[in-house]
């Protein structure tokens, strides 16, 4: 190549960051992000339905229903520093499989439970423990021999790969909710595949140092306290404008036009991340923290209309507010921590756990206390203000939490 034609190479790259990532991508790593890519399709074809499967197919009451989501989705949230510690140990491609291996498990059990409470149960908590292995296994496996210039650009893609799957999912599961039995069906063939396919990926190379993990009883040692901090206030947050938006937007809102609000929310994710992770690598934390939750109270601010427009761009500034948010959260945390950064991950997934059981316990009651009240355009206010007055202190309480950590 000429020195001109080199020249113009590098200045693409430069004006474009996503090309430059695909050309620097290894084959695992462009097979894993594919990987994440559908075990999310698969995922959120089914998981959005399961109250409705439910309860209409199965005869489960909403009481019942809620407390058996709300427990699954706490098991696959705060097992995984655990989850991550065995990975730690066995490998991260064999978790890979394993998880792989147990997301076709639960795929068959719900292929063989329609109809039957126990069976879909047994099922839904299955593909929650295989949640808990892959998640911190797949982002441990991008990330395992990356250097630290590389790490926002392999977080970003990881993450879009993963936020495209959580986008398109739900359309998937929407055109086969009334055949429940083939969409796990077709479940069952996808995790299938991917079994096999990860079971060809490389084998991570060793760290450095041969270093031996620690015993199960300290995965929360060498805990990065502000990014965990952070991370459970960013989820706490976020987790109300994704459990409660579609409540108070019904009957103000078209179901398909507030779908492709949430799609578009979803896309911009995808986008957004892999664009800004370099500026995102670079700046401080404390600056994408003032930029990522000033952009969700704007967005919490302008739910308050429930109006299309109002409710489309709020959820346009909630995508760019957790574009940075979630991705320096999780560099932060690499940067900060003393553990693997599969450990690492696995932290980090355990604080988003705690957040949205926040959100779950507060929100939920707040919501409840505006309805009532007959003024829940405020609930969205209120959150929008929390936006501006809790990371100041949460952002002292890590500070605090990390000093009291140190031996």
């Amino acid at each position: 190549m000429s020195t001109r034609a080199a020249a113009e190479a590098g200045a693409r790259a430069r004006r474009f960051p996503p090309a430059r990532l695909w050309r620097t991508l290894t084959g695992a790593q462009l097979a894993l992000l594919v990987g994440g890519f559908l075990v999310n399709i698969g995922t959120f074809a089914v998981y959005p339905y399961l109250a409705v499967l439910l309860r209409d197919r199965v005869g489960i009451g909403m009481a019942q229903v809620g407390v058996v989501l709300g427990v699954a989705t706490l098991m696959q949230f705060a097992s995984a520093p655990f989850t991550a510690a065995f990975a730690e140990r066995v490998g991260l491609k064999r978790t890979l499989v394993l998880a792989t291996g147990l997301y076709t498990l639960g795929a068959l059990t719900y292929l063989g439970g329609v109809g039957e409470p126990v069976l879909m149960v047994l099922a839904l908590f299955v593909n929650c423990g295989a949640g808990a292995l892959y998640s911190p296994a797949y982002r441990g496996y991008l990330v395992h021999s990356a250097t630290v210039e590389q790490r926002p650009r392999l977080v970003s893609s990881g993450n879009a790969a993963g936020n495209l799957g959580i986008a398109l999912g739900p359309v998937v599961g929407a055109l086969f909710l009334r055949e429940p039995g083939l969409l796990f069906a077709m479940s069952t063939v996808l995790y299938s595949v991917l079994a096999v396919g990860h079971a060809f990926l490389r084998p991570e190379r060793p760290a450095e140092g041969g270093t031996a993990a620690e015993p199960f009883r300290r995965v929360l040692r060498g805990l990065a306290g502000v990014p965990f901090t952070v991370t459970v206030l960013t989820h706490y947050l976020y987790m109300q404008f994704y459990q409660y938006l579609a409540i108070f937007v019904d009957g103000r809102l078209a179901t398909a036009v507030f779908g492709m609000i949430m799609m578009g929310y979803s896309f911009g994710l995808v986008v957004l991340q892999p664009l800004l992770a370099e500026w995102v690598g670079r700046t401080r934390h404390s600056v994408v923290m003032a930029i990522g939750f000033s952009c969700m109270a704007v967005g919490m601010a302008a739910f308050a209309s429930g109006r299309p427009a109002g409710v489309a761009g709020g959820a346009m500034a909630m995508s760019v507010g957790n574009a940075v948010l979630f991705l320096k959260n999780e560099l932060e945390a690499l940067a900060r921590s003393r553990r693997s950064v599969t450990v690492t991950f696995g932290q980090q997934r355990l604080a988003v756990g705690v957040g949205a059981l926040f959100s779950g316990v507060i929100g939920g009651t707040v919501y409840g206390l505006f309805e009532r009240a007959d003024l829940l355009p405020g609930f969205w206010l209120a959150v929008a203000a929390q936006c501006v007055l809790l990371p100041p202190l949460v952002l002292v309480a890590g500070r605090r939490l990390r000093r009291a950590s140190r031996p």
